[in-house]
């Protein structure tokens, strides 16, 4: 499978969006707050397609990124795998894919963000080599509802 940049106007987008709620639908009634997810329209996904890399794997897309430069960091944002195919390694090489991302814009560190109850989520990032860097709680809530992971990137 070939992985893509979309553009603002692929035709693939609402695919992307469709897979993208999908692979987040479990953590409803899972996460608080609920997941941003609720919110990523068709418009808001071309808007971040505009500012950000969106990058797709396969025709149609069975597993999507979001990437956005945050210097020193590259942001990972809505790493998502189809059902069908999770558990092939197709998470590692999104991964992949951005620590080069990261390389060519010369960024230091890749960094994502996962939510307090998705313990799996963390597991699978720490696997990857990402450590935890920090806590951080939605407006509103006291408590951390969010753990940032980061990953250096060795520049070659």
């Amino acid at each position: 499978m070939e992985l893509t940049r979309l553009a603002a106007d692929h035709p693939a987008l609402a695919a992307v969006r469709a897979l993208m709620r999908d692979s987040f639908a479990y953590m409803d009634g899972v996460v608080d707050p609920p997941s941003s997810i609720h919110r990523l329209t068709l418009t808001a996904l071309r808007a971040q397609a505009e500012t950000a890399e969106l990058w797709a794997l396969g025709t149609p897309p069975a597993a999507a990124v979001i990437l956005t430069p945050r210097p020193p960091a590259l942001y990972i944002g809505k790493l998502c795998v189809s059902q069908a195919l999770r558990g092939q390694g197709i998470s590692r090489r999104l991964i992949a894919h951005a620590k080069h991302r990261a390389r060519e814009l010369d960024l230091q560190v890749l960094e994502l963000e996962t939510r307090i109850e998705l313990t799996d989520n963390h597991a699978a990032f720490q696997a990857m080599g990402f450590v935890e860097t920090g806590r951080t709680a939605h407006a509103g809530y006291t408590q951390p509802t969010a753990i940032t992971f980061q990953l250096p990137v060795l520049q070659s």
